[in-house]
């Protein structure tokens, strides 16, 4: 059957994607019709900082000096004076923006970012921080943008500077609340710090305990165990929990929380079943100073561990507060004593069962383990909210800075740039 002109028009309708009243089509995407799609360069310019050696930066000069990877330490004059934003034009973090305000020096590995009059330059900093500039790293002996190819990249921009400057303001709280939350959570965590230092050394002691502390090895309590078993295409294998060394140091903090290998029960076979209040050492590393991170099980989970994990198969003690003290500082010292090799550090079981600790009675340590697992459960939980405060923060992103979301009424809307 023939096709006819309206059947055709019809057809195109339905094939094409459904703009909203109010929107367009761009090369960038759908925006509002109040908005522009625009290369860089007409809404900033940009241009490399100064050359800079090591000799004129230190910690203690007024102006800050930014690199290609952010800021590098202080100067004693300033390249630029007012507010910018700044990309990472040479070095693995090539690509990175910041917003920088007031007096400055600006390396030959950063961009500087001018806005044009009608742009509000807080807008422009969050549009190319949300644009991953890495991408466009250009391959050499050395990672480095172009200036040229990024100012042809097209962004959409409201032609109205309120609207922008609107944008910015709702991000900007949103990043003062993170912000915020952040140096929260470092208070917190040094609270716990200070706690550990008083309470795992017995500089202080909790209400209702005053008994003595006894040395020993932590060989004398319990029996040390080798995982073995799963390698790294193991670990998505199965749905039984497995914990990997490598896991100790990059998951895991005093105590296992969560799992992160699924290993099948064929793997499982060759692994070594965990039980309730072992202690697992991370039995490789890359420095002394990391050997033998400890971690203490406290799940009834059928769970298993794989190779370079040493197993302290304890009795006696509370697990949970020997997850904390074996990772105290005078404990880490003797582990760090203790390892062998350069490139590849090892500690063995012989090592670690010679290790002193100085131990209150088991009551005492429960109460103790009680004290810090709360501060982490509420570091947890602010951590748990910056998080979320985070992917907040995307999702405005992507609403705010494509126009899903408008801030300022299209019917108010007031075009003052010059003509495009």
């Amino acid at each position: 059957m023939k096709m006819t002109d309206s059947d055709n028009s019809q057809l195109s309708i339905l094939s094409s994607p459904l703009i909203p009243p109010g929107y367009k089509q761009t090369e960038v995407g759908v925006i509002p019709e109040e908005w522009e799609s625009l290369n860089l360069e007409a809404v900033c310019s940009m241009k490399s900082g100064e050359s800079i050696t090591e000799s004129f930066i230190d910690e203690h000069s007024v102006y800050p000096c930014y690199g290609g990877n952010g800021l590098r330490g202080y100067t004693k004059r300033f390249t630029h004076d007012g507010d910018f934003a700044l990309i990472g034009r040479q070095g693995a973090l090539c690509g990175n923006v910041v917003g920088v305000t007031g007096k400055f020096f600006a390396s030959e590995h950063a961009i500087v970012v001018t806005p044009k009059e009608w742009i509000e330059i807080s807008f422009l900093t969050y549009v190319l921080s949300e644009m991953n500039l890495n991408r466009f790293s250009e391959s050499s002996a050395q990672p480095g943008l172009s200036v040229s190819k990024i100012l042809k990249i097209s962004i959409a921009v409201p032609k109205n500077k309120a609207e922008q400057s609107a944008i910015a303001t709702a991000l900007s709280d949103v990043d003062a609340l993170i912000e915020s939350l952040d140096k929260l959570i470092a208070k917190k965590r040094n609270i716990k710090q200070a706690a550990m230092q008083e309470l795992l050394t017995g500089k202080a002691r909790l209400p209702g305990f005053d008994g003595n502390w006894e040395v020993k090895k932590l060989g004398e309590l319990g029996i040390f165990l080798k995982g073995s078993g799963v390698k790294k295409e193991d670990a998505i294998s199965g749905h039984l929990p497995c914990i990997r060394y490598g896991e100790i140091y990059t998951h895991h903090n005093d105590v296992i929380r969560n799992f992160f290998s699924w290993i099948s029960p064929k793997v499982a076979s060759n692994a070594v079943k965990l039980r309730k209040g072992d202690l697992l050492f991370a039995g490789s590393g890359e420095t002394k100073e990391e050997i033998g991170k400890c971690v203490a099980f406290i799940d009834d989970y059928e769970t298993y561990a794989g190779g370079d994990v040493v197993i302290l198969r304890t009795t006696g003690v509370d697990p949970i507060f020997m997850g904390y003290y074996c990772n105290h500082t005078p404990i880490n010292a003797q582990k760090a004593s203790k390892g062998q090799g350069d490139a590849i550090v090892h500690i063995s079981a012989a090592a670690l069962s010679s290790i002193l600790v100085l131990l209150p009675p088991q009551p005492e340590q429960t109460a103790i383990a009680a004290i810090l697992s709360d501060m982490d459960t509420e570091i947890a939980a602010l951590e748990t909210r910056r998080a979320k405060t985070l992917d907040l923060k995307q999702g405005m992103m992507q609403e705010l800075l494509t126009g899903k979301t408008r801030l300022v009424k299209p019917e108010v809307s007031h075009v003052n740039h010059p003509p495009l």
